[in-house]
């Protein structure tokens, strides 16, 4: 992947910092990387810093991240090239060429940052952050951006079971990776068929990329989760974590927040769904030709990376089930 330098990079995390005043190590519960955080303050301000490398975050290795994709969305000019209504917060970054180790500078914006919990998004903040997702994918319409910065075979083989295989050999035996088989196993016992095509899919995604491919695609970002992100007073989305993004059709984005936030949503998928429609439409993209079949894949898709984690809830897996078995079946037929 060729990376283009629009943007100034530090050399190494310790020049990025030197004019610090006050470092200390931090960990949130919605963080579910590996990368290491630290709270640092520099003339003054505080600012949150974020570690990555290939040694260090299972994310990057589950991913074939060997380019550091929120380095690349940076130094390329990408993130400048955001709608206003979206911040990724970063305003610096360090990479260090002997270690690999990448580090993003960001002010720090706790207070504005979704709360941690389980407790329901406000509506009007997720109606925000549907729409702003649809004015991202809008500004990009038919980006087709460099293949290497997230593949989607890469997307939907990221949590499949040989992702834990890999880190328990690896010696990691905490986070994510450490409960994939287990949880993919209790899917398989409550809800074999869906459980089949899903895993099916997970270990070889080309039908569903090849079938994603033929409709509308756009940059996104991969990770809408509530843990990343947040509104500044003036309603600016905050969106951080950018280890996902790439070409990819809008629906995906759509899909995984529908999935990851579930128990989070202020109202139904349906209607989340219809908010997403009316923002594209809004933003000038005609959506009768494409809409509904990417949709119905993105969904697929998104049940192939999360649908391990939806077996302890039978009203939420039934909803998955009833969507996403049909359009599984017929592309495994």
């Amino acid at each position: 992947m060729r990376m283009t330098d629009l943007r100034a990079v530090q050399p190494s995390a310790e020049i990025l910092l030197a004019k610090a005043t006050h470092r200390e190590p931090m960990k949130t519960s919605d963080s579910l990387s590996s990368a290491t955080f630290e709270r640092v303050v520099i003339d003054g301000r505080p600012f949150v810093v974020k570690h990555l490398s290939v040694a260090t975050d299972w994310i990057m290795r589950a991913t074939g991240d060997v380019a550091c994709r929120p380095l690349w969305v940076w130094r390329s000019g990408i993130l400048d090239a955001l709608p206003d209504c979206i911040d990724p917060l970063i305003v610096d970054v360090s990479h260090d060429s002997t270690s690999g180790e990448t580090a993003l500078l960001m002010p720090d914006a706790a207070q504005y940052f979704v709360p941690e919990g389980s407790d329901p998004l406000a509506l009007g903040q997720h109606r925000r952050f549907i729409s702003h997702m649809a004015q991202l994918h809008a500004t990009f319409w038919d980006w087709d951006g460099p293949a290497g910065l997230t593949p989607m075979a890469n997307r939907y083989t990221t949590l499949s079971p040989m992702t834990g295989e890999v880190e328990a050999s690896l010696g990691h035996l905490d986070g994510v990776p450490a409960v994939l088989d287990a949880a993919w196993r209790r899917l398989s016992a409550t809800s074999p068929e869906i459980a089949s095509v899903a895993l099916e899919l997970a270990h070889d995604p080309g039908p569903l990329v090849d079938a994603l491919a033929q409709t509308p695609t756009t940059l996104i970002h991969g990770d809408w989760k509530a843990g990343n992100l947040g509104s500044w007073p003036d309603g600016r989305t905050i969106l951080v974590d950018w280890q996902w993004p790439g070409a990819a059709a809008g629906c995906v984005d759509l899909g995984w927040y529908l999935a990851v936030n579930c128990d989070r949503l202020p109202e139904s998928k349906e209607a989340t769904i219809a908010t997403y429609r009316g923002a594209l439409t809004a933003h000038g993209i005609a959506v009768n030709d494409w809409f509904d079949r990417q949709l119905d894949l993105a969904l697929l898709g998104a049940f192939v990376q999360l649908g391990w984690s939806k077996s302890g809830d039978p009203v939420e897996l039934g909803w998955w089930v009833d969507r996403v078995l049909p359009v599984g079946r017929e592309l495994l037929r």
